[in-house]
């Protein structure tokens, strides 16, 4: 029980001294143990060092044009919404890249700085160009939300806890030590990090949907493409939600819709706030 209120304590101390960073649309205070500057530093070489890569075959046809356009567009739309609602300095230093991998893997991403790759296994899902705005506004969001490096905080306070763990049940039986060591393993994994994980999908959701908006795409159409999504991914073997680092297919696809109204008012913005 003692370790246990360290651990509280520890934890209520490095998150109220160091969760300053607000994200944009949201209003969440998130946790920045971890310099952001630092992430896209990181992130840049390794997405040069992938491109480089033998095995990796970068494409430059009329998919990978479009695959720019459409990652342009949600660019400008980002930096119009961020410089109208105050937070311009969150997306200084961003070295925007798009790039289309050939790969089957049904898949895109944007690491910290806006370092963006899409796989050729994702345009037939993603169908039009509304479709890969949604999951280009979605990856994009993640980026400008932070939580690379939010992630990489709770771990290292995760890692923390467990450290105050461990002195605290120094004087224990080794197997009363590994049992609250498993306990605590289990408690930061089901109960802070996984959970954590499923509402920075949620949050690159809200985001995506206005900054697609604001790009001039129908955020309407993120709902047909998150259900062609949960579609192509039939069949697989996916853990209970509780379990996994992203929502459930119908939990997503509830939020989008619940979100739609908010998101239209942006739709066609020319300044970047909502539409009245």
């Amino acid at each position: 029980m003692k370790a246990l209120n360290l651990m509280v304590i520890a934890a209520a101390a490095m998150f109220s001294i160091s969760s300053c960073s607000t994200v944009p649309l949201t209003g969440r205070s998130r946790l920045s143990l971890i310099s952001e500057s630092e992430m896209r530093g990181a992130a840049s070489l390794e997405y040069s060092k992938m491109l480089r890569d033998p095995g990796t075959k970068v494409l430059n046809n009329a998919d990978a044009q479009r695959v720019k356009r459409v990652g342009q567009k949600i660019q400008a739309a980002i930096t119009k919404y961020m410089n109208a609602n105050g937070y311009a300095s969150q997306i200084q230093g961003f070295a925007w890249e798009f790039n289309l991998i050939d790969s089957k893997e049904v898949n895109a991403w944007c690491m910290p700085g806006g370092k963006v790759a899409v796989y050729t296994g994702l345009l037939p899902v993603a169908k039009d160009d509304a479709g890969l705005a949604t999951v280009m506004g979605h990856e994009i969001a993640h980026a400008i939300a932070q939580h690379s490096s939010e992630r990489a905080s709770q771990a290292a306070l995760a890692q923390a806890g467990s450290g105050i763990i461990g002195v605290a049940t120094a004087g224990k039986s080794s197997g009363t030590q590994e049992m609250i060591s498993q306990a605590y393993g289990l408690g930061a994994q089901g109960f802070v990090l996984l959970p954590n994980s499923r509402k920075q999908e949620l949050e690159a959701d809200n985001l995506g949907l206005t900054f697609m908006a604001i790009a001039g795409y129908d955020p309407a159409t993120a709902v047909t493409f998150w259900q062609r999504m949960a579609n192509a991914s039939k069949g697989s073997q996916k853990p209970p939600e509780f379990l996994s680092t992203h929502p459930a297919d119908a939990t997503r696809i509830a939020q989008i819709q619940r979100l739609l109204p908010q998101a239209q008012r942006y739709y066609n913005s020319t300044t970047g706030k909502p539409i009245r």
